[in-house]
Formats: C-alpha cells, structure tokens, sequence
C-alpha cells in the first residue's frame, strides 16, 4: 500500500519522498484506522487525505472552513490531473446540483465542503447517497471549545458520520492545538488516543523576532524597500490600522493590497487575487485573510499588533514559508496594544469563565514579547512538546550575542515589595511605590511607609515595569487572569531572594537574515509568472518558491534531470518543463557553472 502511495506521490505532486509524520498518518488511513494528526503549518496536512483519497475507492469528504481555501485546493488538484470539486455558497443551484449529482455518480475523488452545510439536514440526506470512504476534517481545533477559533457547526461532524450507511475512515488535521485541544478533537470524533501523530510545531525554515521601542510604520516601510521582490502579509488588529497602514503604504510607492471583513465580498476576492497572481506584493490585512490561500512564497509576516493569543499568532506567522524557504515572522509590540486586546476580549460575548481563559492566553503572548528564551523553543513547548535544543540558533533572542546583565539586586527589591504590598496591586502601582511616587493614590493607602518605596528611584517608572514584564516572562512572577490582573511571586523566587541564584537580563536585538535572490532564481521567477498570467492561475501553483530553488541548486539540462527536481511531477514536466529548461539552459550560456 505505502508503494503506490509512495508512487501517487510523485506522478501527481512531484515529491519522492514523504515529510516527517505524512507516511505515517497515510499509513493508518489506509489500514481504516481513524486518526488525528498534528503537523505544523507547511507540514504538507492536505496530502495527509489526498494521497489516500486517490487509493481509496470512493470518495473523500473534506470539510474545510474557508471558501476560498477551498477553491484553492481544488485548483491546485485539478492543475495536477485529479478530480475534486467543491459545494459552498459560492456557486449557484443548478451548479450545485450537479456537482452533488457527479459526486453521487462517483466522478469525483474529492469533495470539499463548509461545516455549515451540515446543518442542514437535507444536505445530510443527500451525503448519504454519495459513496464516502474517508472523511478528512481540516482545521481540526475548530471543533473544539478550547481551540482558538471555535464554529459550533464542527460539532456536527459526527453527527453526519454516524447518519452514513458505512463509516467512512475519519482523519482530523491541524497545525495548532495544545494538549487539551488535541484531547477534546478525539473525544468529538471518537479518535483512539494512540491514533495520534504528532510530529511536532517546529519550524525550522522560520526566524522569529519580537520589535519594542520603534516607530512600527518607519519600521515596516523600510523593510518592505529592502526587500523589492518579497511577497509578505503585515497583520494589524482592527479594520481602522489595516486601512491607515495601506493608506500610508501606498503613498510611499508600495504596491499592497488590504484585506478585511469590513471590505464588500468581491473587494476581498479582488485583494486575494491580486496577491496570489503576484499583482501585488505586500497584503495588510486583519486575521481574516491567509487562511484561505495556500501562497507557498511568502517570504515575510510582519504582525503591527500583539495577537490575542500564542495559537492565533502562530498560525498567522506560519503562513511564511511554507515552500520550507528560510522566511521571517516579527512581532512588532507596544504595551498599547495588551490594553487594545483587553478591550477586545471585554467587547466579546464570552462569559466570564470565557474571558479568564482569554486573559490566560493573552498573558502567555504578552511573555513572548518580553522572554529571553529562544522564541522557536517557547513557542514550541507553548503547544506541550519537547523542544530537545537549547536554542534555535536563529531567532532574534539566540543571535543577541550581547552579555547578560546581573539583575539580581533589581530583581530582589522587586520580589520584596510586591510581597510587602501583599500581593493585591497591579504591576503599574508596584513599579511606582518602587519608583518612591508622590502620586494621590500611593498616599491615600500609606504605601510610601513600605520600606520598598523608592528603593529604584534612580529608574523610571517604564524601566522598572520592563523589569516586572521581564520577571512574569521568565516565570518568577505572575499576574491573575482579569481586566485588571495584580501581580504575585512563584516558588521560583526563594532561591534568589536567598542568594543561591542569580537573575540576568540582556537588552533584545533584531537580526534579519534574508538574503537578496540570486539571478536565476529571478530569471525562473518571471518564466513562472508568465505562464500563470497566461493560464490565468497563481504563480505557486506553476511551481513552488521551493522548487525554484531546487532547479537553480540542480540546473537540470534535460527532462530527465528535471523530474528530480522537488516538486516537478510528471504533469507539470509536460506542461510546463519546456520553458523552464530553456531558461536554465540559456542561463548556463553565460555563466561557469561548477560539474
């Protein structure tokens, strides 16, 4: 079985070998083991069910949360030769009727859909007469209550598999989920727990930076011209930043799009293709938008605000290279913006046990601006894997090779005065006893009496709360789970008010690491542009930034070579392969290369 998957694989996609955790979760759907697999974002999830959907004899359901996520991947299916289609709101009733038609008759392999359709239940009844073998649930952690992007129509999954006449195989995906999500996707879809594959959320491929105490827009406008050539995503939090930054971007002279669900359907479709087509280069958008393409070239994501939480921003980030390119993902920070989605998650409709779990998450996002641990690792352990490195060796915190400063006595006089004030106050009031403030409410409750007050004067204020941000990032303080949280010590601080340990800090840097493409990589890049303008296709769905790369590392002369390349599958050799040996050929003409 795993031979012709393995041969499935390379006729159809290009690639002649599976990636870490694929060949393994394929295994089990074909054995008709249900299964739960967590792969990091540009993991390749999708080939997880389309390889077995082309073994299996009938058809493979694919609920999927975005409409144009869909397309997406129906495009890049049938570009590839395989049958797949999809039912949502985007087409009309006699379209959808006979597609449901076809796909009852068995014409399709895959057929995606949106979960809202499942509430439907003369839908249901119309799945029931399609011969399903397997059913692929993407985003996974939206079924759960836990998740960060919850839709309640999820639950109904199923429901509608239980309503089948045989049960298909069930394989649940995603990219993002913490323990407790992971345990909640395989209580909703009755999932062995030793049906779960794990390969783990590193990205190796990604560098991770975290920017504070700079002007965000002189930020981005200069690493937007650095980098001419460079596709990126720049997320913002509300509609009005996503307006202003583009506003400002264009009056600079840079081609980019917005993206946002204040934008009429066809402005957003407009702004999407746009971007895909490499119209555009650069895509300011909320959190609405990169879920529903599958860009395998974008080089950058840059997020102008603190995301609401470590799933949601990493999710977002990894819409970077997933082509396995090196990429960068930087978080630009400011304390403004902890109040912005404080105000956000006091709007929302949650109720109050809700919210706690919002302000808990929102907390651990706010420690990743302010740790000194290697980002990759934080993140990774966030997600309750093992992080076997010390380091990462690329991010922003493993390249400061500045040395640490002993803040030990900072750090003490810190600890003793949230434990004088009993640990009922916020982190601001504790930063100005400490600072020996004369304001109104330090005098009302005899807090200048502590013998705490003013031991840090000589700081400011700012500085001293960077310092107690610091402290809960490194875990020797924490804060309560509010609106208003007050700050507290953990265990980990009687060794150091003891003196048996010692407490370091060091000021962050910013390394970018993104080297400028080399001419052929540009001369592959324009090849690949001109054929997706005349299919009328996104330029990533010709070839890969990955397997542009792969042909200038190999330079095949012949069709031979040419499939050796990652990603050259044996349609696309004769479809596309052509013009691109002609112009590595007529490259290698004018420059010595090495045999």
């Amino acid at each position: 079985m795993l031979q012709e998957a393995q041969k499935i694989l390379k006729t159809y996609f290009g690639y002649s070998s599976f990636r870490t955790g694929q060949e393994e979760i394929i295994y089990q759907i074909l054995q008709k083991q249900d299964t739960l697999g967590i792969l990091p974002t540009g993991g390749g999830k999708s080939l997880c069910y389309q390889v077995p959907a082309l073994l299996a004899e009938g058809v493979t359901i694919v609920i999927s949360p975005l409409i144009s996520l869909m397309k997406d991947q129906v495009d890049q299916l049938q570009q590839a030769g395989i049958s797949a289609t999809f039912l949502n709101s985007s087409i009309d009733a006699f379209e959808m009727e006979e597609r449901v038609r076809d796909a009852i008759h068995g014409k399709y392999k895959l057929l995606y859909i949106a979960p809202e359709r499942l509430e439907t239940p003369n839908f249901r009844a119309v799945l029931e007469r399609i011969p399903i073998s397997i059913v692929a649930v993407d985003e996974a952690h939206c079924i759960s209550q836990w998740g960060h992007d919850f839709r309640l129509s999820y639950r109904l999954i199923y429901q509608m598999i239980e309503g089948l006449r045989v049960k298909p195989t069930v394989v649940a995906l995603t990219a993002t989920a913490t323990p407790i999500v992971m345990e909640d996707i395989r209580e909703q879809l009755r999932i062995p727990r030793e049906n779960t594959v794990v390969t783990g959320f590193k990205r190796e491929n990604l560098t991770f930076s975290v920017v504070k105490g700079q002007e965000k827009r002189s930020f981005i406008l200069k690493y937007i011209q650095d980098r001419p050539n460079q596709s990126g995503i720049i997320y913002a939090a509300t509609r009005k930043e996503v307006d202003q930054l583009h506003e400002f971007l264009l009056q600079k002279g840079i081609k980019a799009g917005k993206y946002h669900a204040g934008l009429s359907e066809e402005e957003r479709n407009h702004a999407q293709d746009q971007f895909i087509f490499e119209k555009i280069a650069v895509m300011v958008a909320t959190n609405a938008f990169g879920m529903g393409i599958d860009a395998s070239n974008v080089r950058f994501v840059i997020h102008h605000n603190l995301p609401k939480n470590m799933e949601s921003y990493y999710q977002e980030a990894g819409r970077a290279g997933r082509d396995g390119e090196r990429s960068e993902c930087i978080l630009l920070f400011t304390p403004y913006d902890i109040q912005l989605q404080k105000f956000l998650i006091e709007q929302s409709l949650l109720d109050e046990s809700a919210k706690q779990i919002e302000y808990e998450r929102l907390q651990k996002m706010t420690d990743y601006c302010h740790t000194e641990l290697c980002l990759q690792r934080y993140i990774v352990e966030y997600f309750g894997d093992h992080y076997e490195e010390e380091t990462c060796g690329t991010c922003q915190n493993c390249t400061d090779n500045r040395e640490k400063i002993d803040i030990t006595t900072e750090a003490q006089m810190i600890f003793s005065c949230i434990k004088r004030m009993d640990e009922r106050f916020g982190k601001t009031l504790v930063a100005q006893v400490l600072k020996g403030s004369k304001n109104k409410r330090i005098i009302e409750m005899h807090l200048q009496k502590l013998s705490t007050y003013g031991l840090l004067k000589n700081r400011t204020e700012k500085d001293i709360a960077n310092l107690i941000d610091f402290l809960i990032a490194e875990g020797y303080c924490k804060l309560t789970n509010s609106q208003y949280p007050t700050v507290g010590l953990t265990n980990k601080v009687v060794p150091v008010l003891k003196g048996e340990q010692k407490v370091y800090k060091k000021e962050q840097a910013i390394r970018h690491l993104l080297d400028a493409n080399d001419e052929l990589f540009e001369i592959l890049r324009t090849v690949r542009k001109e054929i997706a303008d005349r299919e009328k296709v996104p330029p990533y769905i010709v070839f890969s930034d990955s397997t542009l790369r792969d042909m200038c590392a190999k330079c095949p002369e012949d069709e031979a070579a040419m499939l050796s390349v990652k990603g050259v599958a044996e349609t696309k050799l004769e479809r596309y392969g052509r013009e691109f040996l002609a112009a590595i050929t007529e490259y290698l003409k004018g420059v010595s290369v090495p045999r």
